[in-house]
């Protein structure tokens, strides 16, 4: 798991995480985002939004972490939704999360053209 944090982070740096409920929805519907994330903890509502988003733009999801989690992992507060916008992090994160066995994954494997 330490691994999946300390990748968001290097994301964040780079410059290729959206991070927060508007900034996640704009990188989704622009067709920017590769994965999205959702933290364990998030609401019913904000979750069931995000699945709905990125099933219909055909966007891998995973849930993990914690919103206290997720925003410390890329030097934030607290943070419920994270959009990784660059296909080589979002292909490294979503195999990690595989790894762990501790999350949801939902979604499809390629991006929407």
């Amino acid at each position: 798991m330490r691994k999946i944090y300390s990748l968001l982070g290097l994301c964040k740096r780079a410059g290729k995480i959206a991070g927060g409920e508007v900034a996640a929805i704009e990188a989704i519907r622009g067709k920017k985002a590769f994965l999205v994330i959702v933290a364990d903890d998030a609401s019913a509502n904000t979750k069931k939004k995000f699945h709905n988003s990125a099933a219909f733009y055909e966007i891998p999801i995973i849930e993990f972490g914690t919103k206290a989690e997720l925003g410390r992992a890329i030097g934030e507060e607290i943070r419920a939704v994270l959009a990784v916008t660059e296909s080589g992090f979002a292909n490294k994160l979503k195999m990690l999360a595989e790894q762990t066995n501790t999350i949801n994954t939902t979604g499809m494997d390629e991006r929407y053209e």
